[in-house]
């Protein structure tokens, strides 16, 4: 075919040769090259944005399975490549290299045309401004030596989930298209390429000493027959690995594909051809590498672990909280002073600089400068940006509440915003016009409306003047609300972990503290200096539940402060007993609540305390926020502050053991409170294994249980939806059956909410709404993620079915 020029997004490129077969054995020609490459980037993209690519191109073809082409390996882009490739520069012992970035469609075609089939990134990217950052994800390549195949590694690849999955970290497999499967898992940034590759190591050893007659760690290719090679070193940052969606360079045009845990289960595993990877409509690789989404020029900017801020894992806004939309003020002394304004809307905070702050009269309008969608946990940030970083300096909270609006336009916004009481703002009605440019650094007027939204003259407001105690210092100078909004009384929550994973992490902290884990339920307090009102971990107001805790003077002083703590009920022997505390927890009639309690008396074991005398003390080391709340708090008949008790997390996991706690807490000393996110500072280790499930339908009882329920049918959330889990059929007592049916039956539906129901337990199943949390025991996941021996536990209303997550 003769040599024709294409026009891709804007860019211009010339193609040429396109009947070249580059796959003699298939026929597959550089044409088709091409087309796969075309059609396979929406899913390819995200996996190889801002990673430099390292090519191996076969400009003659790859040969034949008996004659195989030996490739040319490129790492520097060829001097006659487009102008508009974009390229970064990695320097080398023979100098500077400027690698390709695939960043667009363009690009892409591009390297088809140059016969670049197979495409190699590392684990990291380049930041935004051109620095290389740690790690976003870990990859273990499974490689089998000889006389195994694809199926030996997926069971190794199963091995190897568990213990993922143990320390938080959620793999998918990925066949490589030559020989073995790669697993993928999402990591947060915290930590170096080196951190990334010695925990690799460490994941590796732990399997083969489990499994030596199949598994080996060591490099040498002498050791690896008969056996699966974990090779843990492409986390090295001068090591690379396939891109996903990235065709071979063998006989036929494998792919590197990723796949399901459903397909490593079928014995007849085998690699897929281009072809076959184009008739798949999903990527199961999409949570490790998210898609582009609102906010994928915020996380761009910013580097987990360098920053305070917070650092979504994915690019994509929340779900909208009820009732009005919420706002932030927030008073920024970065290079210039100024105020950025954020408007809660689509799950994100729309944002613009304001130099000036918010007009203090109708006659002068302030320039407002759109900058990145934020993410919604920026609502109550407050807390000093390192120099060097994004936006570096000291940022606090203005004033913040919720805005009725009465227009969202690309061109012009009108809402009235209500701060807190007593706030700088007040009620305000104000627009805000666009004058120039769209999107990012456009440029807009905010204007103080002369009226409000009944035509009512506005007044004045008060000057916008720095505040005195905002100059940067620390983070714990921040001025807060003496009492914070609902919606910001998320707490922060452990991770899931083994003994020898918690001691691995306890090594690379300067010091460990080992709490015991407390047997109740999430309660975060808001003391007002009198009187103390109770939230759950999903927002649930418990203040009337618990009139012990919250209708007496706990001690706690006269100025106001947020807490963090557990309630637990104690059994006679003086251990926490969440059997117990099941008595007290759905209870909603006052005379049952005051009955009960005189029975099943609770009590309130703290840990920390986010907030202290208005100050917000979430970005300051733990070790700093513990002695403010030894200060704060003292033992009492009702409130008990948890000490740190043991640095060896063993002796503390034999402790707990022998006086029948439910486990251990490992926290880092040095870690900051991050309100509603899961940390890996913070390790859980329990002695059973518990998991938390929803409730989605029921199977009738009989014999003894006729007329009641006979087993609840229970699923965990995952990516694709409800994914089923099994049956629950055992540890219920005749109240706990009661009070179930009492709930379920109001949520009987004629919908089956689960995913993968096998037929046999589908067939005479009741179906419900998946509203309820429950808590069960269990023995093991299958590898199906079927719960084998769970056993009844309790109810959790302080879940919600979106905090459910896999615990194994």
């Amino acid at each position: 075919m003769a040599e024709q020029t294409v026009r891709i997004d804007g860019r211009r490129l010339r193609l040429s040769n396109l009947d070249k077969v580059l796959y003699p054995e298939t026929g597959t020609t550089k044409g088709e090259v091409i087309d796969y490459y075309t059609r396979i980037a929406p899913r390819l993209l995200p996996h190889v944005r801002a990673r430099p690519v390292t090519r191996k191109r076969w400009p003659d073809g790859v040969g034949t399975e008996a004659a195989p082409a030996e490739p040319f390996f490129a790492k520097a882009l060829e001097p006659g490549a487009p102008a508009w490739v974009p390229r970064r520069a990695i320097d080398h012992s023979s100098g500077a290299k400027d690698y390709p970035l695939v960043e667009e469609l363009a690009t892409l075609v591009y390297l088809a045309q140059v016969a670049s089939l197979e495409l190699h990134v590392p684990q990291w990217r380049f930041d935004a401004a051109g620095t290389r950052s740690n790690p976003d994800r870990i990859v273990l390549d499974l490689d089998p030596g000889p006389g195994v195949g694809l199926v030996e590694c997926a069971e190794v690849a199963r091995w190897a989930r568990t213990i993922l999955l143990d320390i938080g970290l959620d793999p998918m497999p990925v066949t490589s298209g030559s020989k073995g499967i790669h697993l993928y898992a999402h990591l947060d940034g915290r930590q170096s390429s080196d951190a990334v590759s010695a925990l690799a190591k460490e994941l590796a050893r732990a399997i083969e000493a489990d499994h030596p007659d199949l598994v080996v760690s060591q490099m040498a290719k002498t050791a690896r027959a008969g056996k699966v090679f974990i090779d843990w070193s492409q986390n090295n940052g001068s090591k690379t690995t396939i891109a996903p969606y990235s065709l071979r360079g063998r006989a036929q045009p494998t792919v590197a594909a990723p796949r399901t845990w459903e397909e490593l289960d079928d014995p007849g595993l085998r690699h897929l051809l281009f072809h076959e990877v184009l008739e798949r409509t999903d990527d199961p690789l999409s949570s490790i590498d998210p898609s582009d989404g609102p906010l994928r020029s915020y996380i761009a900017k910013r580097t987990a672990g360098r920053t305070p801020e917070p650092v979504p894992s994915a690019p994509h806004g929340e779900a909208p909280a009820e009732g009005l939309p919420r706002f932030v003020i927030q008073e920024h002394h970065a290079s210039r002073l100024h105020w950025d304004l954020r408007l809660e809307r689509d799950g994100v905070l729309v944002s613009w600089a304001v130099p000036k702050g918010v007009p203090a009269t109708t006659g002068k309008n302030s320039l407002a400068v759109m900058t990145e969608d934020h993410p919604m946990q920026y609502l109550d940030f407050a807390g000093e940006i390192p120099r060097g970083q994004y936006g570096a300096g000291t940022m606090t909270v203005w004033d913040t509440g919720r805005y009725e609006l009465e227009k969202w336009r690309d061109d012009e916004i009108i809402a009235t915003l209500e701060g807190r009481p007593e706030g700088p703002l007040g009620r305000v009605r104000l627009a805000l016009i666009r004058t120039e440019g769209d999107g990012e650094k456009s440029q807009w007027l905010l204007h103080r409306m002369k009226t409000d939204a009944d035509g009512r003259p506005q007044r004045d407001g008060a000057a916008v003047v720095p505040r005195e105690d905002s100059a940067p210092t620390t983070a714990s100078s921040a001025p807060r609300a003496s009492a914070v909004a609902d919606s910001e009384l998320r707490p922060m929550l452990a991770t899931g972990a083994t003994p020898g994973i918690a001691t691995a992490a306890a090594a690379r902290w300067r010091e460990v503290w080992v709490e015991m884990k407390w047997d109740g339920i999430r309660g975060i307090g808001l003391w007002d200096g009198e009187r103390l009102r109770l939230r759950s971990r999903n927002g649930n107001d418990l203040t009337a539940t618990y009139p012990e805790l919250t209708a007496v003077d706990l001690g706690l002083g006269a100025a106001p402060a947020v807490i963090d703590g557990e309630i637990v009920a104690l059994d006679a022997q003086g251990r926490p007993s969440f059997p117990l505390l099941q008595k007290r927890m759905n209870l909603a009639q006052a005379r049952d609540i005051t009955q009960e309690a005189a029975r099943t008396p609770v009590h309130l074991y703290l840990f920390d305390v986010l907030e202290a005398d208005g100050r917000d003390l979430t970005g300051l080391p733990l070790a700093a926020r513990r002695a403010t709340l030894e200060h704060l708090a003292h033992a009492t008949a009702r409130v008990v502050v948890v000490p740190p008790v043991f640095d060896d997390v063993d002796a503390a996991l034999s402790s707990s053991e022998r006086f029948g706690l439910e486990g251990i807490v490992v926290k880092d000393p040095d870690s900051p409170y991050r309100r509603g996110q899961r940390t890996d500072r913070w390790l859980k280790v329990k002695h059973s294994r518990t998991q938390e499930v929803v409730i989605g339908g029921i199977r009738p009882g009989k014999g003894n249980r006729a007329g009641t329920i006979g087993s609840l049918l229970v699923g965990v959330p995952s990516f694709d939806g409800l994914r089923y889990a099994g049956r629950v059929g055992s540890g219920f007592g005749e109240r706990a059956l009661a009070q179930l049916s009492n709930l379920l039956e109001p949520l009987g539906t004629s919908r089956n909410p689960f995913i993968g129901v096998p037929a046999a337990d589908a067939r005479d199943a009741l179906w419900v709404e998946p509203r309820l949390v429950a808590e069960v025991e269990f023995a093991e996941f299958t590898p199906g993620g079927i719960l084998r021996q769970a056993r009844w536990r309790g109810l959790r209303p302080d879940k919600d079915p979106a905090d459910v997550v896999r615990e194994d």
